[in-house]
């Protein structure tokens, strides 16, 4: 009797060029979804210098043509074209387009990235020789005159108001912005329509309506004198639209079913407010108060306008005059001496380390995520829990008295 051999059965063969899973790997490899081909790299290249190319020509022997802003301006675009006429040899129409629009939007950024740079490495440099000196830190201007060297004079007096200043401004405007902003969000109607109407109007105010409007009804019309509060109060004007504006869109941003959760726990609209709708936008508010607050604290003329300045320290910020950072360059770098104008490069380059000191500050403080406790809360939560596990025992333990009594009845 013959047996028929059994075949093995067959296995999956994979294309060609295509590697085999491994089987300690656990789980799928991720797929690269960019595309980047040396083509691409050597079109890029190829425009840039083709276009810088052309343009030098252009500029240089066959138009009457100048100026460093032109130069690049026409160059940017001559590499738009090239890079889209390279490009059209390998891709087909939408290929071309998505090529060249990301090629667009990451230039700009990269534009904007070397701007900032340019800005804070170029006030760091011209301000290099007043920056070592410590005095530069600790003192003010009242016995320092633009003859006198660097070594002597410093602008304690303008980070004194600029802390002042912008303290009060966020004492006035982060609780009226973030209750506008839940009243705009939260009780929807015509009245609220009109508000946000309003708000999305002042965010384009002049700086120096603002100064004018608190000189004219704060100074002029009640009588009070030049001060770092009646500054304040005008900072207030410019950072309170840009607060309400920024925290409405993040407040809008938080999910409707948070919301219907709550209220089907049968919590108010206000708690759910305070504990829902807050605690879930605290990043996004945080960021809404950074931005009033880069509005607030680099402007000049409404300090100049309704405090005035002053050489010497005013650490009272209800009476007489006080100077504000942006106020000291201001004024420094209108004088001729090259003291003075190094003082006033050293004082905005002082002002920019205070900004990011603020938002660092301020993302340390409400920048956690939703959900995410600090120690002290968690410390709560954790004593709440063991009392309310020492109550259900005794709870228990009660229960399981009474019916021991019972039984024995």
């Amino acid at each position: 009797m013959t047996t028929t051999p059994v075949r093995p059965k067959p296995r999956t063969v994979l294309p060609a060029g295509l590697p085999r899973p491994d089987s300690a790997e656990v789980g799928e490899r991720r797929r690269v979804l960019v595309l980047r081909r040396a083509s691409d790299v050597w079109a890029l290249l190829g425009a840039a210098a083709a276009s810088i190319s052309i343009t030098t020509l252009l500029f240089t022997r066959l138009l009457p043509l100048s100026g460093a802003v032109g130069f690049w301006v026409l160059a940017y675009l001559l590499f738009l074209g090239l890079y889209a006429l390279l490009v059209s040899f390998d891709e087909s129409g939408p290929a071309v387009r998505d090529k060249v629009a990301a090629v667009v939007v990451q230039s700009l950024g990269l534009i904007t990235v070397v701007a900032l740079v340019f800005v804070v490495v170029y006030a760091v440099f011209e301000g290099r020789e007043a920056l070592p000196h410590l005095n530069f830190y600790h003192q003010d201007m009242q016995a320092a005159g633009p003859l006198d060297p660097l070594s002597k004079g410093g602008i304690l007096h303008a980070i004194v108001g600029t802390l002042e200043q912008i303290t009060l401004a966020l004492a006035f405007t982060v609780p009226a912005g973030l209750v506008c902003a839940v009243f705009l969000t939260e009780v929807p109607g015509r009245f609220a329509r009109f508000v946000r109407t309003v708000v999305e109007a002042m965010t384009a105010l002049p700086s120096i309506v603002a100064g004018l409007f608190i000189y004219a009804t704060f100074i002029l019309t009640f009588g009070f004198q030049r001060s770092g509060f009646a500054a304040s109060l005008a900072l207030s004007v410019m950072m309170l639209p840009i607060i309400i504006r920024a925290s409405d869109v993040v407040i809008r941003l938080v999910p409707g079913t948070l919301r219907e959760a709550s209220y089907a726990l049968g919590t108010s609209r206000w708690r759910t407010v305070w504990h829902v709708v807050l605690p879930t936008s605290r990043s996004g508010l945080t960021t809404a108060v950074i931005l009033g607050t880069a509005r607030g604290v680099g402007e000049t003329s409404p300090v100049l306008l309704t405090a005035g300045f002053t050489a010497e320290l005013n650490a009272n910020p209800l009476e007489g005059p006080q100077v504000s950072l942006p106020l000291a360059v201001f004024e420094f770098v209108k004088s001729p001496e090259p003291t003075m104008i190094a003082r006033g490069f050293g004082t905005a380059a002082v002002l920019m380390g205070l900004v990011l000191f603020l938002f660092i500050l301020a993302r340390v403080i409400g920048g956690r995520a939703p959900g995410r406790l600090t120690k002290r809360q968690e410390h709560r939560r954790v004593l709440a829990s063991r009392r309310d596990a020492a109550r259900f025992q005794a709870r228990d333990h009660a229960s399981k008295s009474s019916s021991i009594h019972g039984s024995s009845e």
